[in-house]
């Protein structure tokens, strides 16, 4: 995840959507986005031309804020995902999705992505059992990430899971949170990603 140290309210305003960065906050009044739905800048208000070009590009910038990830590391995705089998605009979804510190929040370890690469960086989740603290790691089908038993007593991921019913859970991962472990049962579809993205235009983004 890149490392943003303004607002990052404002990615949500200039995409239009809201992409989820603050956890809890963005459920309630407090939201920037509720308040101020336009881009932001002195301009923001101001309609833009929409080009073929901006189209492909905010539809790659959101993914890769919704993600938290930098411009090489999106790029190598991309050229790992069009080497699989398949549709490359899902396989690009599915292959970040498939990242340890996006897992964790799935699982609904943390309210955020941003929360959750800190606590993998952190070394607080093992996967097959072994310590792993790289939040760019991809977790393969039957793999299961586990909570160290030393970290259960924390009250902020406690919180988290207790309100993991409001966000779900995705299909392809299982949750036990009596033992605070989740299991990777399939590879993620991409109905069960649910990003408001047209990722077919991030291909032909590439692609030219």
């Amino acid at each position: 995840m890149a490392r943003h140290i303004e607002s990052v309210c404002k990615f949500c305003r200039r995409e239009g959507l809201k992409l989820f960065l603050k956890g809890d906050r963005c459920y309630t009044d407090k939201c920037a986005f509720e308040r101020r739905s336009y881009a932001p800048g002195q301009h923001g208000q101001r309609r833009s031309k929409a080009t073929e070009y901006l189209l492909q590009l905010r539809e790659k910038q959101k993914v890769k804020r919704i993600y938290g990830v930098m411009e090489r590391q999106f790029r190598g995705g991309f050229k790992k995902a069009e080497k699989m089998k398949g549709i490359t605009g899902e396989n690009l979804l599915s292959y970040l999705e498939r990242r340890l510190d996006n897992v964790v929040y799935r699982l609904g370890f943390a309210d955020s992505r941003r929360e959750a690469r800190q606590l993998v960086m952190h070394g607080h989740f093992t996967v097959k059992g072994k310590t792993v603290n790289i939040p760019s790691y991809i977790l393969k089908t039957d793999e299961a990430v586990q909570l160290k038993e030393r970290s259960r007593k924390s009250a902020k991921i406690n919180e988290s899971l207790a309100a993991v019913e409001r966000r779900g859970v995705p299909q392809w991962l299982e949750l036990d949170k009596a033992n605070y472990k989740g299991v990777a049962k399939a590879l993620p579809k991409r109905d069960d990603i649910g990003i408001q993205v047209q990722e077919q235009l991030i291909v032909e983004l590439y692609s030219k």
